[in-house]
C-alpha cells in the first residue's frame, strides 16, 4: 500500500483498467491538463491537481450508479492518500454525495468538471473543430442557450464559481488556456 500520490502514469494505467470509452478518455485529459493549468497559474502542485483531475471519474463509464462512491472504494484499495481521495470525490458534491470541496483545488475541480464539458462543446461546433482558436465570448453565447449542451450542468458550474469568487468568462479564459495545451491529445486541435 501507498501513502503518497501515485505517478500520472500509475493514475493513467488505472483509468485505462476501468474505462474504455474514448470520450470519457478525453474527458478525464481535458479536465487533468486545465488542472495542470490553473494549478501553475496558481503556485499549486501541478502534479498532484493533475492526477486528480485524470483520475475524477474514474468509475463513471463501469459504476455510473454508484460514481464517486466506487472510485472512493478503489482509491483505498490502492492505498492512495485520504486527501486525495477527498479531493476525487468532492467533484460529486450535491450529485452524488454530500463531500464539500473545502480546497482550492477541490473547487476548482468540482466546477471546471462541467465547464471543460461546454467549452468542448462550444469547439466542436466551430468549422476548425478545435479549442485553438476558441475565445471566451463564445462559449458565453453557448452558456445563454439552455439547448445547447444540455447535459452540461450549469448550476454546478454557477455554484463552484461563487465558492471560487470568480465569474464565468475569467474561468472560461483559464479552462480554454489549458485545454490549447493539450488539443491534438484530446481531439480539439485543428483538422
Amino acid at each position: 500500500m501507498t501513502t503518497h500520490l501515485p505517478s500520472r502514469e500509475e493514475a493513467l494505467d488505472l483509468l485505462r483498467q476501468y474505462n474504455q470509452n474514448q470520450s470519457l478518455i478525453h474527458h478525464a485529459l481535458s479536465v487533468e491538463a486545465v488542472m495542470r493549468y490553473l494549478a501553475r497559474q496558481r503556485g499549486e502542485d501541478e502534479e498532484q491537481w493533475g492526477v486528480i483531475g485524470l483520475i475524477h471519474d474514474l468509475d463513471y463509464e463501469k459504476f455510473p450508479e454508484e460514481h464517486c462512491h466506487k472510485t472512493k472504494t478503489i482509491l483505498e484499495d490502492q492505498g492512495w492518500p485520504e486527501d486525495s481521495i477527498r479531493a476525487v470525490i468532492s467533484h460529486g458534491w450535491g450529485l452524488c454525495n454530500d463531500v464539500e470541496p473545502r480546497t482550492d483545488l477541490e473547487k476548482f475541480l468540482y466546477t471546471i468538471d462541467e465547464l471543460t464539458g461546454l467549452v468542448t462543446a462550444a469547439a466542436l461546433v466551430r468549422p476548425s473543430r478545435s479549442v485553438l482558436d476558441l475565445e471566451a465570448k463564445s462559449v458565453l453565447k453557448k452558456w445563454r442557450q439552455k439547448n445547447f449542451a444540455a447535459g452540461v450542468n450549469r448550476e454546478v458550474i454557477e455554484k463552484g464559481l461563487r465558492m471560487l469568487g470568480m465569474d464565468l468568462e475569467e474561468l472560461t479564459r483559464e479552462v480554454i488556456m489549458g485545454l490549447r495545451e493539450k488539443a491534438g491529445e484530446i481531439g480539439l486541435g485543428y483538422r
